[in-house]
């Protein structure tokens, strides 16, 4: 897709989109048209009533310069919301396509939030990402994308608005796309190989593979990754654009190319969905990318853990206590646990190697993450207030929903193990997802930290919420997310 603006004067297209409010009576930003195409308008306007994604499609005479009107429903003033004109623009674009149009005009609506041009940012959002379709491995093709025209006033000053916001969307697709993946073809070296292939001479690309992740101590990691023939791999990128001695901001994400729970095998029901258990790695992938092409005056190192989790002669068992990176001890009761054997590991690594200021990691961590906040929030648990505050001042502009939950000493408790530093389970099912992060706040020293479970947010599940921008699939959950909090430092 490609994106261009013009002016109001200019209304030449296949297709004019304009938004409607519920129950009103005209259509933001429309020009006037001859008495005749006005009354079929108010004609459509009354029977759409503005209902939030409901579209209306009005014919146009072929020898005008519109061939068609498209009236797309927001639903009402008050309920507008951050993400209503992504999802809308979304649904757009997808009719677009279905058309088989080249090319398709939005009218940017004023901003209906106090943040400068964001309608613009969210139709572009919307409309590139619900025209995503994985469709690699398929033999015929969805086909080309209609281009996109974003009707503006002429005062708009848009150009770096909209260079911005495609490199984010273009940031979750590309997550998206890898995400996607079947694990037959993204392994731990396939996951290394992408992130050599977004460096290019812009970021530091390091991979540290067998045998030096025993050599160096990523005990986690070892064994985790040592009953499958697809090697473990630890990634890292550094970002080093700010100033030489400011600390960075260093991102970790948990790639699992396929989890089969290991020697604790997992059911054989809905299984093919552990591909996604490299998502939050993937995540990691596609900010990234996005920071190196916005080219941020920051310093962000992204470090990615990616094994293999599989049953085999060389599989870590219960009963084995491994050492971490940490130095601490763990002791294995359940090797389906396993995320946050490797994420430990590269949450030390991290403080220790980087001394940064601020932690993040995103992991599809716990299935009790799903039982606690369902398929459209994540889970946020933190040992930093302020962090966790700006965090989720990002996830209200950016709809990227997320919810923290309590971590206290009873908690850290849970995990502790009478054989070992700690144990990877908690006490039966009681608060999962929080025993998992207090596994992982053993490796935290001193770093204001945040953990990000988006186990129920990764990729589209049945009781996910419609959203037009993420077509069935991964998310691409966490992009947007983390790219406008470090914008906004």
């Amino acid at each position: 897709m490609k994106i261009k603006t013009a002016n109001s004067s200019k209304k030449k297209t296949n297709l004019l989109c304009g938004f409607v409010l519920e129950n009103d009576s005209k259509v933001l930003g429309l020009p006037k048209f001859d008495a005749k195409t006005t009354n079929v308008i108010n004609q459509s306007l009354k029977d759409m009533e503005g209902k939030l994604g409901k579209l209306s499609i009005i014919p146009l005479s072929e020898k005008k310069s519109i061939q068609r009107i498209l009236l797309a429903g927001i639903g009402k003033k008050e309920n507008l919301t951050n993400d209503t004109i992504r999802f809308v623009s979304g649904k757009i674009a997808q009719k677009a396509r279905e058309l088989k149009l080249k090319e398709f005009s939005i009218i940017s609506p004023p901003s209906f939030v106090n943040e400068p041009n964001s309608t613009i940012s969210q139709i572009i959002e919307g409309s590139k990402m619900a025209l995503y379709k994985f469709d690699k491995f398929k033999s015929e093709k969805t086909g080309s994308d209609p281009n996109l025209t974003i009707i503006v006033s002429k005062s708009t000053k848009i150009s770096k608005t909209i260079k911005t916001s495609e490199i984010v969307a273009n940031g979750a697709i590309f997550t998206k796309s890898i995400a996607n993946l079947p694990p037959n073809e993204c392994t731990p070296t396939t996951l290394a190989n992408f992130a050599r292939s977004i460096s290019k001479n812009k970021m530091k690309c390091s991979i540290i593979s067998e045998p030096e992740l025993k050599k160096k101590g990523f005990g986690g990691i070892s064994a985790v990754g040592q009953g499958s023939k697809n090697q473990p791999k630890l990634i890292i990128l550094e970002h080093n654009h700010g100033p030489r001695n400011e600390k960075p901001i260093v991102l970790v994400g948990k790639a699992v190319t396929f989890d089969t729970g290991g020697i604790s095998l997992k059911p054989g029901s809905a299984m093919d969905e552990m591909k996604f258990d490299k998502c939050g790695g993937c995540t990691v992938l596609g900010i990234m990318k996005a920071v190196s092409e916005l080219k941020l005056p920051l310093n962000v190192v992204g470090i990615i853990p990616s094994v293999e989790n599989m049953p085999g002669g060389e599989s870590y068992r219960p009963g084995d206590i491994i050492k971490l990176y940490s130095g601490k001890t763990a002791e294995i009761l359940n090797t389906d646990a396993e995320g946050r054997l490797i994420l430990s590991d590269a949450l030390s690594y991290g403080e220790k190697q980087y001394s940064p200021k601020a932690i993040i990691d995103f992991a599809t961590l716990t299935g009790a993450c799903i039982v606690a906040l369902g398929t459209n929030v994540a889970a946020v648990i933190s040992n930093d207030e302020k962090l966790t505050k700006k965090i989720n001042e990002s996830s209200k502009r950016t709809t990227e929903e997320v919810w923290e939950l309590p971590l206290n000493q009873d908690y850290m408790d849970m995990i502790k193990s009478e054989v070992a530093d700690m144990k990877n389970v908690g006490i039966g099912k009681a608060a999962g997802t929080i025993t998992a992060a207090a596994f992982l706040k053993n490796a935290i020293e001193k770093t204001p930290w945040v953990h990000i479970d988006i186990a129920g947010v990764a990729w589209t599940q049945s009781s996910t919420k419609e959203k037009s921008y993420n077509p069935k699939g991964a998310t691409g959950f966490g992009v947007r997310l983390i790219l406008d909090y470090l914008q906004r430092l």
